[in-house]
């Protein structure tokens, strides 16, 4: 008996690398009769659509379904491609490293939690791609992951879009100030001293750069025997920056640093850049253009803290009038489940048409995220992501009833289970006993409130 175990448990360590590192499930749908809302090539009623090993191969009338192959009727419905958000932070439990302000090194994709429920909320909302971002603490943060919402797999590495490109996290204004200078008493206390933070990691970084390039020129001429410089995991990825490798996705919302921005990009030749919630970018759109750079924006959130007291809901709109590639994006688990309503505001609020509005949550963060080739648009080659909706997405009454991400149903609204909480029953009972009382809680806003009112006698 103990030999049989033990030969089990051998079988069964060495099952276990290989399906987790199996290929991520891919497969085939016809979907039928559909209205088509391409978004890039505008709308086809009454129209097929056939996603096959994961990729949609006909755009047409009456296709025949191959053998094998799941039919879904679509008649009455409207059928998109999936939608995407270009700045999220879900499937991470912590996202901010707080311990230095420049942190380039960390990456997102090496801390992904598949289980995390809002994944599947997220495909509940018709969302099949995201970018899951470092925090804003840091003027330099973490790498970034572009992810697939392919729920239901245990392997973090299956979410992960394969091939797309680097992107890294800055940040500007109160929240690095506050953390790092407030909270810790180091650069940057100001905005002026974000400026120098960046500056200063970049210019450290460009001599890292130099020193490599110089090196490994130097390594081509004949009985050359020099060592390499040392390797630094920080600079070579600010390095990357530098190279054009690595696209910037900078938190930011007042005008005057947003252009401050765009001037630090132009003296170390940065090219890439997204501008993150630039709430105030309306003040600035022709030179955000005149730059190249893109923005990924709320609809209409501001106000919340002192920065961003000033914006517009035709923040959107007035970014896309001037020829800046714009998103809107939720930053949030919550708002990621309604972003086609988040899109239809500007339709009232700036004149957007339909596509354009779609756009916003389709093509256009596709781009910002380097993946337009694969994903953001119903189209023959790219990839079989689809959201389908009871009632036109832009319509304040519609309804997700069905998310496809490579060809395979992740939600399904007529067989969306009462909990999916994977491993947890919803009917255990467990011991409140070790919960704080309501009454503690009272306390707690007591003393806050307390707080409060002494800073406020005495400012």
């Amino acid at each position: 008996m103990r030999q049989f175990l033990s030969h089990f448990i051998f079988a069964l360590i060495a099952f276990v690398p290989t399906a987790v590192i199996g290929q991520p499930e891919i497969g085939d749908v016809l979907i039928r009769n559909g209205t088509l809302l391409t978004v890039t090539k505008g709308t086809l009623e009454n129209t097929d659509l056939l996603i096959r090993r994961g990729k949609i191969t006909d755009i047409g009338k009456n296709l025949t379904a191959p053998e094998g192959c799941r039919v879904i009727d679509a008649t009455g419905l409207f059928v998109m491609p999936g939608i995407i958000d270009a700045h999220s932070h879900i499937a991470l439990e912590a996202i901010n490293e707080m311990s230095t302000p420049v942190t380039p090194e960390l990456r997102m994709r090496d801390a992904l939690n598949p289980l995390d429920i809002s994944i599947y909320r997220a495909l509940a909302g018709g969302v099949t791609t995201i970018q899951t971002l470092h925090g804003s603490a840091n003027a330099i943060g973490g790498q970034s992951v572009v992810m697939k919402l392919r729920y239901g797999t245990l392997n973090p590495s299956d979410l992960i879009f394969e091939g797309a490109p680097k992107a890294i996290k800055f940040a500007l204004g109160e929240n690095p100030t506050r953390i790092h200078g407030a909270g810790h008493n180091m650069v940057p206390r100001t905005r002026m001293g974000v400026e120098f933070v960046i500056r200063n990691a970049l210019t450290e970084a460009r001599e890292y750069q130099r020193k490599w390039d110089e090196y490994n020129e130097q390594k081509k001429k004949k009985g050359f025997r020099g060592a390499p410089p040392e390797y630094d995991d920080r600079l070579e990825t600010l390095a990357e920056i530098l190279r054009g490798n690595i696209t910037v996705h900078c938190h930011s919302y007042r005008a005057d640093e947003i252009v401050m921005l765009l001037n630090v990009c132009r003296d170390f030749g940065i090219k890439k850049l997204v501008l993150q919630h630039a709430n105030e970018g309306f003040k600035v759109a022709p030179e955000i253009a005149d730059f190249g750079a893109m923005a990924s924006v709320f609809s209409d959130a501001w106000a919340y803290k002192f920065e961003v007291y000033y914006s517009t809901a035709y923040n959107a709109a007035i970014l896309t009038r001037n020829g800046v590639v714009t998103s809107i994006n939720s930053d949030d688990p919550g708002v990621i489940r309604h972003l086609y309503h988040e899109a239809s505001k500007t339709l009232k609020y700036g004149g957007l048409s339909r596509d354009e509005a779609l756009a916003l949550i389709t093509i256009n963060p596709a781009k910002q995220l380097g993946i337009d080739d694969r994903v953001g648009s119903l189209e023959v080659g790219k990839d079989g992501d689809v959201a389908i909706f009871r009632g036109h997405p832009l319509s304040i009454y519609t309804v997700p009833v069905m998310t496809i991400v490579d060809g395979i149903v992740r939600f399904d609204r007529e067989k969306d289970p009462d909990d999916m909480r994977i491993y947890v029953d919803p009917e255990e009972r467990f011991d409140q006993s070790g919960f704080e009382s309501p009454e503690s809680y009272h306390d707690c806003l007591g003393t806050a409130t307390a707080t409060f009112n002494q800073l406020f006698e005495n400012r």
